[in-house]
């Protein structure tokens, strides 16, 4: 069983989509996009909300073998100096009190089964120093040193979680960038492409499959730091 966090757009409907066309049983949250229901599978949800997560968790038939992938996100641009504290601390409640509220409302299923593969998408930018991203690329750093807390806490209990440090992809919001600009983030990149789906998704499956790869995270940026 698959569940996932911002499953309407970019990185997470791309995988939302790719397992139900695998028949996977998977399950996935949208807040502001406006959607159809997949047959009950979309759940609105506000992610920076623990009453909202919690509710969804309840609501979903769960399964022994669970994987939560953590895809909802928003970012904030400004450089510190000049942000607005409201709008920072809200890329801190959706990117990281919102993963922490999906972990900690599934935890108790996952140790009662002795199973649970939990992945979070982090970010380049945690790594990498871009001006205007102060909010984002704190909120995506604190997913390594929570995920580290977790596995030390789970591991025993046959549960994982790992973060994936996702670089440029072909998803997402590379796809407002002026084509122009396109061309010069790819020229940062010593591959020279950015990330493919496929290869988002052939992660998704190493971490998903592989329960040795614990409290890691995984860069998959093509090189560029």
């Amino acid at each position: 069983m698959i569940l996932i966090t911002g499953a309407s757009k970019g990185v997470g409907k791309y995988l939302f989509d790719y397992y139900m066309a695998k028949k996977e049983d998977v399950f996935g949250t949208y807040n502001s996009t406006i959607l159809h229901s997949e047959n009950g599978r979309y759940t609105k949800v506000d992610i920076s909300t623990y009453e909202d997560v919690e509710n969804w968790i309840n609501s979903l038939p769960l399964k022994k073998e669970i994987t939560l992938i953590n895809c909802a996100g928003v970012t904030y641009n400004a450089f510190t100096h000049k942000s607005d504290p409201d709008s920072w601390k809200n890329v801190i409640d959706v990117n990281l009190m919102g993963v922490y509220f999906a972990i900690r409302a599934i935890l108790p299923y996952m140790r009662e089964n002795k199973y649970g593969r939990i992945i979070n998408f982090s970010s380049v930018a945690a790594q990498k120093g871009t001006p205007g991203v102060s909010a984002y690329a704190a909120s995506k750093s604190a997913l390594w040193g929570l995920s580290k807390t977790i596995a030390i806490e789970n591991a025993s209990l046959g549960i994982t979680i790992n973060n994936i440090n996702l670089g440029y992809s072909e998803l997402g919001m590379i796809e407002a960038v002026p084509e122009k600009f396109k061309e010069q983030i790819k020229s940062q990149i010593p591959g020279g492409e950015f990330c493919t789906k496929e290869n988002i998704v052939n992660c998704v499956e190493f971490l998903r499959h592989n329960s040795y790869t614990n409290g890691s995270s995984v860069d998959l940026n093509g090189g560029i730091y």
